[in-house]
């Protein structure tokens, strides 16, 4: 029989790596909580509509890279392709556009691409959107965010491209010159080049293709056909991020591959993961409330993906497997006893890891086990301690030495033996700290 396979550009994420994701979600959260951002769940699959009436028909991700089907009432969903699009659709029907919105959703996004080192056709972001604000703003303080999102994950390695899109009208005109600038040189495009021209033709300014530079960096620029409100609006972002001593620089020819975008868009970058190389994007989309159906509103945001961050952050520490105190019933009769010994001692201390053996392993076997688990102290019934009513302190770490205390005397007594461990685990102040708070603790 053929052993069955995660579906290509689908990946496990298996321990230890698991709980180094949890670790870098955890220190996302926290600072988008400084700021003020409360957290969205947001389901995985969606109506197409949501996607195909906000993003553009005319995008690859419709057109290509969706993954779509037909549900047995005959509904056409899709399992979402980024999570703008989601949010908006959520605030919209639960009527959270009443007042200004600060709102942030992590999770799994699906494309239907080539897969390759940091592309993924099951990829993770964070999203970061708010609603009601128009100002410059709340623009320049998404940037300021991100830029300590990168201190909070030990990241110096990024540099900041900014530009502006302008308003949706001159965005309209702009786009009507580059039509007319790139159908002057069809010889010179390739075929997707060819493909945007009549679908998307900014796109083509992000082309990676180095024969088409030359004809990029001569292409009008939409810096020239920009209104007074879009300048001043870009002036003013530029302003916040000078007054912060933020690096960055204008590149004219950053644009957005999803048709929503207007004025403020961003991208942080890196030479570390090849052609992958954008790690956080995003800007303002004040047309797109409006567009799936609300009143309009505007609203600014980003989105970065977890793989390409985890793959840039340097000096990953070991994320721990192992337990702090491992329970020990030397047979079956005593398992009973052991199993509600690691509740105690799990209500004492929540903060703790706690890993009761299990199985039909003779004493020795266990204690290799608990030895190789990374343990401090082993909490060891055998048949002598079950009929007296207490139980072994092995000490595992360190020069502490071996103890019979009853059961009921069992969580304070254990103070003595870590506090003498103190040097070999970085969590044993915690579990210090968690034996002194309890009563009769030490």
């Amino acid at each position: 029989m053929t052993a069955l396979r995660a579906i290509r550009g689908m990946n496990d994420i298996l321990p230890p790596d698991a709980g180094w994701w949890r670790e870098i979600e955890s220190r996302i959260t926290r600072v988008l909580a400084n700021y003020g951002y409360q957290e969205i769940r947001l389901p995985i699959v969606e109506s197409t509509q949501v996607f195909s009436r906000s993003i553009g028909d005319t995008t690859d991700i419709v057109q290509k890279e969706m993954y779509t089907f037909t549900d047995r009432n005959g509904d056409s969903l899709t399992l979402r392709p980024e999570g703008t699009a989601s949010c908006v659709r959520a605030v919209l029907e639960n009527g959270l556009l009443q007042t200004p919105q600060r709102l942030f959703y992590m999770g799994p996004m699906f494309r239907h691409e080539r897969p390759q080192k940091g592309r993924y056709r099951q990829f993770h972001q964070v999203g970061v959107e708010a609603f009601g604000m128009d100002g410059p703003d709340i623009d320049a303080e998404m940037i300021l965010m991100t830029s300590q999102l990168w201190k909070a994950l030990g990241l110096n390695q990024l540099r900041l491209e900014i530009n502006t899109l302008g308003t949706p009208a001159v965005r309209a005109q702009y786009r009507d010159r580059l039509v007319e600038y790139f159908s002057d040189h069809l010889d010179q495009l390739d075929p997707d080049s060819l493909s945007r021209l009549t679908r998307n033709p900014m796109r083509i300014l992000d082309s990676k293709n180095p024969a088409l530079k030359a004809l990029i960096t001569n292409a009008p620029r939409l810096v020239d056909s920009l209104d007074d409100e879009s300048t001043a609006h870009f002036l003013s972002v530029r302003a916040v991020l000078d007054a912060a001593q933020i690096s960055y620089r204008v590149n004219p020819h950053l644009v957005r591959g999803l048709d929503y975008y207007s004025k403020t868009v961003f991208e942080w970058i890196t030479d570390e993961l090849g052609a992958q190389g954008t790690v956080c994007a995003g800007g303002r989309y004040d047309g797109l409330v409006e567009q799936m159906g609300g009143r309009p509103t505007p609203a600014v945001g980003f989105a970065m993906g977890i793989e390409r961050l985890i793959e840039l952050i340097p000096g990953r520490p070991e994320v721990r497997t192992d337990a702090d105190l491992y329970v020990i019933g030397a047979t079956v009769s005593e398992k009973p006893t052991a199993l509600a010994a690691a509740e105690t001692l799990r209500t004492a201390y929540p903060d703790l890891r706690t890993l009761c053996h299990c199985g039909a392993e003779g004493l020795k076997s266990q204690m290799k086990r608990a030895d190789r688990s990374g343990a401090l102290v082993a909490i060891i019934i055998g048949a002598d301690e079950y009929a007296a009513g207490e139980v072994t302190l092995k000490p595992l770490r360190g020069q502490g030495e071996q103890c019979r205390v009853t059961r009921e005397k069992m969580a304070s007594a254990l103070g003595p033996l870590v506090e003498r461990t103190q040097e070999i685990s970085p969590l044993t102040g915690v579990l210090a700290q968690s034996i002194r708070s309890i009563p009769g603790g030490n």
